[in-house]
């Protein structure tokens, strides 16, 4: 992610190719092939302020929610459309998260290497990145999707730059919580797309609830391995301000929550067995992680609960679309 290590080492090396191209002539400095090389890798790096990664897991309960919402395929136009529009709301939020956190980043060897925190693009850049790209998404599903879209998309952007990122996450541990909110819009973006703006469905707020009560056992699970950074960054995440055992017992507890949440769905959904089944069976397996974790409290079974969390989320939400499309 960064261009660190390679131009430490093109410098050290710079002397030797120097001394034996002397030999046979200097060489050009610059050309056509570097330019291009250039502009890919400010492109490159533009793109890594979006957290590409986090844009595609938003985007596993988008799609999903829109099948629910229309019980079956809902036009591949629609689809295209409110994807991408959330693909640049999400990309706003991401930049805009990139470019208040740079501080701590740089203080967190998970985070040090990203654009922002080298410098490698600048506050300015980061800062026109993501309001363009907030500007665009809302005007892009105003247009091709409906204006209700389009402001969720948009709240989610602020919600998740002024609530979490300025207001909580430095302050309390609760950040991961509260600000998790921000994450689950995606699902009331993809079915008010195909609804047409409407949500009085309970459907799309239940698949926002197993969102939100995922949202911070996957995270803290993730902040048992880099507690040590959290601590060095001065941010209070919930290893850092009440130490593992607690972190473990919440853990376990928000699953229990989640556990919940699913069996609401299953019983005021109106779901077939296909996703009964396949939503408890998954839901087990994450309990019996959790009860693992809560024994060993260590990192490893942290790290299996984590990878764990983002295969289970988006088994689930194809679990519910498929269940929504057969109806059996």
């Amino acid at each position: 992610m960064s261009t660190t290590s390679d131009d430490t080492a093109m410098s050290e090396a710079g002397p030797q190719v120097a001394a034996t191209d002397a030999t046979v002539g200097p060489m050009h400095t610059t050309g056509r092939y570097e330019a291009r090389e250039g502009v890919l890798g400010s492109v490159r790096r533009y793109v890594l302020v979006t957290k590409p990664r986090i844009i595609e897991l938003l985007l596993v309960t988008t799609l999903p929610a829109m099948v629910i919402a229309e019980g079956g395929w809902p036009g591949t136009w629609l689809v295209v459309a409110t994807l991408l529009g959330g693909t640049l709301s999400a990309g706003s939020a991401n930049a805009l998260n990139n470019l208040v956190d740079r501080d701590v980043d740089r203080r967190m060897a998970r985070t040090s290497a990203r654009p922002t925190a080298q410098d490698e693009v600048s506050p300015l850049g980061a800062l026109l990145l993501g309001l363009g790209l907030g500007v665009a998404g809302f005007v892009w599903l105003t247009a091709f999707v409906n204006l209700v879209a389009a402001a969720l998309a948009t709240s989610a952007i602020l919600f998740y730059v002024f609530v979490y990122t300025l207001g909580m996450k430095r302050r309390t541990s609760q950040a991961v919580v509260i600000g998790g909110a921000a994450g689950c819009v995606p699902v009331l973006t993809g079915w008010a797309a195909v609804s047409g703006g409407s949500l009085a469905d309970v459907r799309p707020w239940l698949l926002f609830a197993i969102v939100f009560w995922w949202t911070p056992p996957h995270f803290w699970a993730l902040a048992m391995k880099y507690r040590e950074d959290y601590a060095a960054a001065g941010l209070p995440m919930l290893p850092v301000t009440h130490g593992m055992a607690e972190t473990t017992r919440q853990i376990l507890l928000y699953s229990y929550l989640l556990f919940s949440v699913v069996l609401l769905y299953i019983a005021g959904g109106g779901v077939g067995w296909l996703f009964a089944v396949t939503g408890l069976v998954l839901t087990a397996i994450w309990l019996l992680l959790a009860h693992e974790l809560r024994r060993s409290r260590t990192v490893a079974v942290a790290m299996r609960l984590f990878h764990y969390s983002t295969v289970y989320l988006a088994l689930v939400f194809i679990a519910a679309a498929v269940d929504a499309v057969v109806a059996i």
